[in-house]
């Protein structure tokens, strides 16, 4: 389908942001003049002059993000129009100018003592930014010099080379073999893998699987180099900091007690019985003598997929999260009436789908909706984000406005348990409770015990590099292969292929990324109940997360919605809902 046939309820309003590219043009040559901090340099000692100084970087940002939001959103309607990948990359450079034109300001503002900052940060005049220089006093000590901090701004580029190496391979340059998918003979690709290892056939699964790791295998070498390449980037910014490790470096910058990570990944080691359990069930109902890993994805429910329309899945969407109150609802339909999503699968539209929340806009959704029962859920991920963003931004000055990523797939994913609850309590098809179930059980398996899996993979690929091991391809896949028998059990075979998944996983270029992904579904799960048993209390605090912001550290935000991550119990909670699932599932197979 062309985008131009596609109704204009079903197209996100971009012109919401600039009114054309003309506009666009405009913008950004004015922008392009506007980065010009130097005058701050050497004045920032008072808190006039710091508060000056903000205000002009705000008014910088806020533009900044204009001109970005718009030339992102006209890309990915359709990337294979060159224009707008150019405008991107002209933003992206001129960020690269702003920090090194600023890079003197954090080292110029923690130059002062320790009283002052904090007297600053009590300082009304200063009240929007009181929680970053609260920050800045604990950051002192990993800040540079002026120079240096000039020169990391510097590097920044050069140190993500890696993952531009990743990238080119695994997108442009995989030798991936042609496979037959519906009579038709088809070169494979990321997205046909994952349809095909999900479908229910096995030997179309055991042959994509092959030939998928196949491409892989023969560049696993170049794979391993790229990926150690970016853990020497990672300590390389640990060690120039002053940091005691790489993850104690990703903790810190996300204001995260490291309790919190030695919880999940405690309480997910110990929980690992029941993924066992989970596998050979899974290995009884399919019954095979032999499962192996192509065998873990499909659905053990066949045939009870909810085929609706868009209509009628954002109809659903509402009733689920019903709970969450008047307000919620109607901004819900808000952003269905008043063009937040971009609905349609069009030819060149960027896949998947995402919500982008800029300050001073509306959230922007993009979707590509099929009348699946995972699409549905989507819209209802996607519009948790864009609720995050909207009371967050509407309820925060603009710089404690953007909420930290550890928390960034919470609200999310409270809406998709909400969501299945409300399902699981009115269908009355146990066909269709069946596929629920196993469809909670694989959001759990995928998003708490695999992502925490990685996280470990990370942690210990890291600390292998940072006491002087070099790494290859056959000492990460050792770690994978061990990681993934503690993981998985003894129901289903641990062969060659499965030992390499390491080299095809994206994020691990953003290092200690993925326990968020755990941490995010071990919060929802205990938001979401507290919901549905408490009512109007909870859906109050959790409202009050939503509008948090960055005021105050991520867990203690997370602690008014009712899910306290520095102790164990929201950790045992959510193992407890994958037992409760599996035993229900049990009940009806």
């Amino acid at each position: 389908m062309e985008r131009k046939d596609v109704p204009a309820k079903y197209k996100w309003h971009v012109e919401d942001v600039l009114e054309s590219d003309e506009a666009w043009e405009k913008a950004y040559a004015t922008l392009e003049k506007k980065v010009d901090f130097a005058r701050f340099k050497g004045t920032l000692h008072s808190a006039e002059n710091i508060l000056a100084y903000f205000q002009a970087e705000e008014a910088f940002e806020r533009e900044f993000m204009r001109v970005y939001l718009y030339a992102f959103l006209k890309h990915d309607e359709d990337v294979r129009v060159t224009k707008y990948g150019s405008y991107i990359a002209k933003v992206m450079n001129l960020l690269t100018r702003l920090g090194q034109e600023t890079a003197f300001a954090v080292p110029e503002i923690t130059s002062l003592d320790d009283t002052t900052l904090r007297a600053f940060s009590e300082d009304e005049r200063l009240k929007d930014h009181d929680y970053m220089l609260r920050r800045l006093i604990a950051e002192k000590k990993y800040i540079l010099s002026e120079a240096e901090e000039r020169i990391m701004a510097q590097v920044s580029e050069p140190l993500e080379v890696a993952n531009d190496v990743f990238e080119m391979l695994d997108n442009a340059e995989l030798d991936l073999p042609e496979i037959e998918f519906e009579g038709e003979k088809t070169r494979l690709s990321h997205g046909l893998y994952g349809v095909i290892v999900n479908g229910q056939d096995r030997e179309k699964r055991k042959e994509a699987y092959e030939k998928y790791y196949s491409a892989y295998q023969k560049i696993i070498g170049t794979l391993a180099t790229s990926y150690y390449g970016n853990v020497k980037a990672d300590i390389f910014r640990a060690n120039v900091r002053g940091y005691e490790s790489c993850l104690s470096r990703a903790l810190f910058e996300e204001d995260v007690d490291k309790s919190v990570y030695e919880n999940l990944v405690r309480c997910v080691d110990e929980a690992t019985p029941l993924m066992h359990r989970y596998m050979h069930l899974r290995k009884r109902i399919l019954g095979y003598d032999t499962m192996y890993m192509y065998d873990v994805h499909p659905s053990l429910v066949e045939d009870a997929d909810l085929k609706l329309s868009y209509e009628e899945a954002y109809e659903l969407v509402l009733k689920g999260l019903s709970p969450l109150g008047e307000e919620y609802i109607g901004l819900l339909k808000k952003g269905r009436d008043e063009g937040w999503i971009d609905v349609c699968e069009t030819d060149g539209k960027k896949g998947g789908a995402y919500s982008i929340g800029i300050y001073g806009f509306h959230p922007f959704v993009l979707l590509n909706y099929q009348k699946t029962t995972h699409d549905v859920f989507t819209i209802a991920h996607e519009m948790g984000h864009s609720l995050h963003s909207y009371y967050s931004n509407s309820n925060q000055p603009f710089a404690k406005s953007d909420y930290k990523i550890f928390v960034a797939e919470v609200a999310s994913t409270v809406n998709e348990v909400l969501l299945l609850k409300y399902l699981l309590k009115t269908t009355q098809d146990e066909k269709l409770k069946k596929y629920l179930l196993n469809y909670f059980m694989d959001m759990i398996r995928t998003t708490l015990f695999r992502q925490t899996q990685f996280a470990e993979f990370e942690e210990k690929a890291h600390a292998m590099a940072e006491g002087g091991e070099p790494l290859n391809k056959d000492n990460l896949s050792a770690l994978y292969l061990e990681l993934n028998k503690k993981y998985y059990g003894d129901a289903v075979v641990h062969d060659e292929n499965i030992a390499i998944e390491w080299a095809r996983i994206p994020h691990f270029y953003r290092s200690f990324y993925v326990y968020k992904y755990a941490t995010g579904i071990t919060a929802a799960i205990c938001i979401a109940n507290r919901i549905l048993r408490e009512g109007e209390t909870a859906v109050a605090d959790y409202k009050k997360f939503l509008s948090g912001g960055c005021s105050q550290d991520p867990v203690s935000l997370l602690r008014i919605a009712g899910a306290d991550l520095a102790s164990e119990a929201p950790f045992k909670a959510a193992m407890a809902e994958f037992g409760d699932a599996l035993e229900k599932f049990s009940s009806l197979a």
